[in-house]
C-alpha cells in the first residue's frame, strides 16, 4: 500500500507523456514507455523500502569494484550514493512539511513560491552534511 502511494508522483509525468503520444498519433509507444517509467519507479521503491542502506552500499561497492582496478576511485560516487538513498525520505518530509505551512498561512494553492524556500533547506541540509563529513575526515 505504501509503495503505491508513493507512485502517485507519476500521474502528472504519466498524463504529460500519454498525452504527447496521443498528439503524435504514437498511444502505443507512449503507454510503453509510461509502462515502463511506472515498473522502474515501483522496482526502486520496492528496493529501497525492503533493503538496508548497508546492503544497498556494499552493492554498489562490488558494481565499483572493476572500476577500482583500473586505477579510478570510487569511494566519493560510492558515499554520494548513498547520501542521495539516505536523504531522498528527508527531503521529501521537509518538503511536507513545507506544503503544511503554506497552507496553514495562505489561501492559495500551493505552488511555484515553495520552490525557493524548498531548495534553501536542501542546500541548508548538504551544508551540514559537509560539514560533518569534514568533521570527520572528510574525503
Amino acid at each position: 500500500k505504501t509503495g503505491m502511494a508513493r507512485l502517485r508522483i507519476l500521474w502528472p509525468f504519466m498524463a504529460l507523456i500519454l498525452i504527447w503520444h496521443v498528439a503524435t498519433d504514437d498511444l502505443g509507444n507512449g503507454a510503453v514507455i509510461a509502462l515502463r517509467m511506472v515498473s522502474a519507479v515501483g522496482i526502486a521503491n520496492l528496493v529501497t523500502m525492503t533493503t538496508k542502506l548497508s546492503q544497498m552500499v556494499d552493492v554498489v561497492t562490488w558494481l565499483t569494484t572493476p572500476l577500482r582496478k583500473i586505477g579510478l576511485k570510487t569511494r566519493n560516487l560510492e558515499l554520494g550514493i548513498a547520501l542521495v538513498i539516505r536523504f531522498i525520505p528527508v527531503l521529501v518530509e521537509k518538503g511536507q512539511m513545507l506544503a503544511q505551512s503554506w497552507r496553514a498561512r495562505s489561501a492559495k494553492r500551493l505552488g511555484w513560491r515553495t520552490i525557493i524556500p524548498f531548495a534553501v533547506l536542501a542546500l541548508d541540509d548538504a551544508e551540514h552534511v559537509a560539514e560533518a563529513l569534514r568533521a570527520r575526515g572528510g574525503l
